[in-house]
């Protein structure tokens, strides 16, 4: 089941495939003009022992005020404009997914320098680390899928046979 809105006619696809473009674009401008697509930024942001460099902070202060600018717009309108509903998550408890997810985030952006956006804002610098990077990326979040539905599947169907061809290698 896919969380993705789904548009009732071309022109309102079209309408929210160019606005996503526009997001994506005015994001990574964003990233680029505050220096985000560098690790070596937010490695210094993180070494708060070390050479700190707090510009990362005020880029986060920076987001958070618009983001709570758009939270409060939202909650002033009955609908977005290209949408019919608002799609805001159903679940508010917080599980070991979530916590395991927030640390696996956290470890891989202290140690690589990178979250997933400036990643992909970073292939357009052409520098090795940002292709390792999200390869390695899109490789975790195939497994991470592939897993999910492994277990969506009833027991009485068994896993699939690339899962336990896998199941047997280890």
């Amino acid at each position: 089941m896919s969380n993705i809105p789904r548009a009732s006619t071309f022109r309102d696809a079209a309408a929210q495939g160019v606005t996503a473009l526009l997001a994506g674009v005015i994001f990574g401008f964003g990233l680029a003009l505050s220096g985000m697509m560098d690790p070596t930024r937010v490695r210094g942001f993180l070494d708060v022992a070390g050479a700190f460099d707090p510009s990362l902070g005020f880029v986060l202060v920076g987001a958070l005020a618009v983001s709570g600018l758009g939270y409060a717009f939202s909650r002033r309108t009955p609908r977005p404009l290209l949408d019919t509903a608002y799609h805001l998550p159903a679940r508010r408890d917080i599980d070991g997914k979530l916590l395991g997810g927030a640390a696996l985030f956290g470890t891989g952006w202290g140690m690589a320098g990178f979250c997933p956006g400036p990643a992909i804002a970073s292939l357009s610098l052409g520098l090795p680390q940002t292709f390792v990077f999200t390869a390695m990326m899109l490789a975790g979040i195939l497994l991470h899928d592939y897993r999910a539905r492994a277990k969506e599947r009833s027991p009485a169907q068994g896993p699939a046979p690339a899962q336990q061809e896998l199941d047997a290698q280890i």
